[in-house]
């Protein structure tokens, strides 16, 4: 730990990891939140995947691989949204399908793209190591934006999450808010990847918030502890990965993951040990057999 305190203050791609594990936070608190609560991980994981087919092609067009997977993103989000509202009974087999099509697709684009096969993995499992400048004002842009329209839309984004038919009674429209809903998912997803990859960003994005879903009774303050939660593990995997010379991203998923597993067991214990409060009336009750 001390190592790696010492090098943060030397060398500025330590120090860009660390605001992009922070920046990363924020999106897997907010979104994490809803995924976890509306049980869309599924769609979350389906857009995920979806997203290499994004990063390839532009890679092999030579645009920035950012800029495809938020494309790719967004347009996966759409049209498993619209499937789910028009098509309930095929949302499954999309979503099996895109996941194949994307990683496939992506794979393909990527293989024929001189120079760059051995970024795979990194597309694949992450490298926070070579975040850039350009890539923290890019997830600087996305988390302003996701925060404007939850604050704009919380309400609306409640009723959704919670109760569908209720919304639609209080004259909501939920087709619309749940397909934005699913695009600040795919937005989410893309602020992932750069901390740890397509392939471990459902991770990221459901377990912070299944966590501090064990200890807040309100959906703000889930919100609030995931953030919190999800930048702790950012930094601490960061940290313990640097001197053993580990990938990042896969300690930062052991690491939440580790923490998700103790937490439960915690919980379940406190649960099945706790001892009940004694009311006024047994006070009272047990004062006269004294």
């Amino acid at each position: 730990m001390t190592q790696f305190l010492l090098a943060l203050t030397e060398h500025n791609f330590l120090q860009y990891a660390l605001v992009a594990g922070l920046l990363a936070s924020i999106g897997c608190g907010v979104m994490g939140t809803y995924v976890v609560v509306k049980r869309i991980a599924f769609i979350a994981g389906g857009i995920a995947h979806s997203v290499l087919g994004g990063m390839g092609a532009a890679i092999y067009f030579g645009f920035d691989p950012l800029t495809g997977a938020l494309g790719a993103a967004v347009l996966s989000a759409l049209l498993i949204g619209w499937v789910r509202l028009q098509l309930k009974a095929h949302e499954d087999t999309l979503i099996s399908a895109l996941w194949a099509i994307g990683m496939a697709v992506g794979i393909l684009f990527i293989t024929k793209t001189p120079g760059y096969q051995s970024d795979l993995m990194d597309l694949l499992f992450g490298n926070i190591l070579l975040v850039t400048e350009e890539s923290l004002w890019f997830m600087g842009a996305l988390d302003g934006l996701l925060l404007i329209i939850v604050g704009a839309y919380h309400r609306q984004f409640l009723a959704v999450v919670f109760d569908e038919e209720f919304a639609c009674l209080r004259g909501i429209p939920v087709a619309f808010f749940y397909l934005l809903l699913l695009v600040l998912v795919a937005i989410t997803v893309v602020l992932l990847i750069q901390v740890v990859g397509l392939i471990l960003v459902l991770a990221l994005l459901t377990l912070p918030a299944a966590i501090a879903g064990q200890y807040a009774n309100s959906l703000g303050r889930m919100m609030l502890l995931a953030t919190l939660i999800g930048g702790v593990v950012s930094i601490s995997g960061l940290a313990l990965s640097y001197e053993p010379d580990l990938p990042p991203g896969p300690t930062i998923i052991l690491l939440v993951g580790a923490l998700y597993v103790l937490s439960t067991l915690l919980t379940r214990f406190l649960t099945h040990y706790r001892i009940p409060y004694p009311t006024k009336r047994q006070k009272r009750g047990t004062s006269r057999d004294e």
